[in-house]
């Protein structure tokens, strides 16, 4: 019964992400009238505020994931086991692609559309390996100096990527499925995909071993 609510949130909790970003890069592509940078910025501040709701609701029930590059992270680090990480990501790229077309059918936009938005080549891959690095680093620095402020610190970090990142900072490979199926302000051709999960995944990767040598360390500096 714990498993099938922790699975429960995390697909709730990314289907809630998935309908705000694709929900308000809709709403904000409607009435930026033509400005890409004002779009942009409606896209961002529900993006980082809703990090900051679920991650606070959902947070003491599963960990608040909503991340296949983060529940990587925490199963290198032996806090999930391998089979419960694998039902967390399944849960978590379900929940996104029925988050994509909840604001698809409240926004009146075709249900499976397949984005038409090329996101690709060597900036964008950079820039989506900083954001995923940057994002683990910031969970995981955070976890261990003030366990309380996550979600805050996720939600402004993830707000301030959207801006300082080449690619708006998706990293997250469930984040970056579903938004395939959305030809609409914030998605990323099918064909594109791959790609990013890929360097999410190699920054994950890296991300979990230099900060958990650098927080060391820190720890043992301090001692």
């Amino acid at each position: 019964m714990q498993m099938k609510r922790r699975l429960t949130v995390e697909w709730l909790g990314t289907f809630s992400l998935l309908a705000t970003v694709i929900g308000s890069g809709i709403m904000a592509e409607r009435l930026a009238g033509g400005n890409v940078a004002v779009a942009l910025l409606g896209n961002t501040i529900p993006t980082g505020a809703i990090l900051v709701v679920l991650i606070t609701v959902f947070g003491p029930i599963s960990g608040a994931h909503f991340n296949p590059a983060v529940t990587l992270c925490f199963t290198l680090r032996r806090e999930i086991g391998q089979r419960d990480a694998a039902l967390y990501v399944v849960a978590q790229i379900f929940g996104g692609i029925c988050g994509v077309l909840a604001a698809h059918v409240m926004f009146d936009h075709p249900l499976i559309d397949p984005s038409m938005k090329a996101r690709t080549g060597l900036g964008q891959w950079a820039g989506e390996f900083v954001a995923t690095f940057g994002l683990v680093g910031t969970i995981l620095a955070c976890i261990k100096a003030r366990p309380a402020a996550v979600p805050m610190a996720v939600g402004l970090y993830i707000t301030a990527a959207y801006w300082f990142t080449s690619s708006t900072s998706f990293a997250n490979p469930a984040v970056t499925i579903a938004r395939g199926l959305s030809d609409t302000f914030a998605g990323i051709a099918p064909a594109d995909v791959a790609a990013f999960i890929a360097v999410q995944l190699v920054a994950a990767v890296l991300a979990t071993f230099f900060f958990r040598r650098l927080l060391d360390e820190q720890g043992e500096a301090d001692d």
